[in-house]
């Protein structure tokens, strides 16, 4: 498991947006980034799953979290840009974007890929990160050190039979990392890196493998210190890099 240990305060102050809050990794992520001090903006396609983290990150005290319903399959250009200006007016900037939310698509043979499931894959998994990024780097330029994390998977950097559309598209979003990265290397106080998950107890994790015992891999909460690290200012000078969380 990544080795991080964060600080209580770690987050003190910034403001972080992630995607597919609701449920799974995004939700343990928007609870861990809110107990360490962060202003979470939480961003789903169901709202009463949002409402719950909200609700959960009040109760415990946290800084009070906003919540945007959002659908990155059927959202556009202009939605983007309307959070954006939202948040501009709440906030004035954005410290962290965690691109969580994911479509997993068929598993099957690339010539059994249907064109409409092949389009929904890239809409959520590679359109929607870009349109989303492009729309907040004002907000991310406004932050004196401001981290973009694009979630990838194994299969994103090494193609394997059967993932289709998400293996491809992974392999986009490391390919989006590594330009905007090169892109903001110098110019900005903007890092962005990507960050492998691995095997983890998700609802997606459980449909791309229905056999396997849901003990057999950790809970959410176990690799949220690779999310602190990179969300937090001990990873300044990380900067286009590949991540595994485990």
């Amino acid at each position: 498991m990544f080795d991080y240990t964060a600080p209580a305060d770690l987050l003190a102050g910034r403001v972080i947006l992630i995607t597919g809050a609701g449920d799974g990794i995004g939700r343990a992520c928007a609870l861990s980034c809110a107990a360490h001090g962060a202003t979470v903006v939480l961003v789903g396609r169901t709202q009463s799953k949002l409402e719950e983290v909200y609700d959960a990150i009040e109760a415990a005290g946290h800084p009070q979290p906003a919540l945007c319903p959002l659908n990155l399959e059927t959202a556009t250009e202009k939605d983007y840009e309307d959070l954006a200006d939202q948040l501009f007016d709440t906030f004035g900037k954005l410290d962290g974007l965690v691109h969580n939310a994911a479509e997993l698509g068929p598993r099957t043979l690339l010539d059994n890929v249907k064109a409409d499931a092949w389009m929904r894959v890239m809409q959520v998994n590679v359109n929607a990160p870009f349109l989303l990024t492009k729309a907040m780097m004002p907000l991310l330029r406004a932050s004196a050190d401001a981290s973009v994390v694009l979630l990838s998977s194994s299969v994103g950097r090494k193609g394997r039979a059967y993932w289709g559309p998400y293996a491809v598209s992974k392999f986009a979003v490391e390919g989006m990392m590594q330009v905007l990265a090169d892109e903001q290397d110098g110019t900005s106080h903007i890092r962005v890196n990507s960050l492998n998950p691995g095997a983890t107890r998700t609802r997606m994790r459980a449909k791309a493998y229905p056999n396997e015992p849901v003990e057999t891999n950790p809970a959410p909460d176990a690799i949220m210190p690779a999310f602190l690290y990179l969300l937090g200012p001990d990873s300044q000078d990380c900067n286009g890099q590949a991540i595994d969380a485990q």
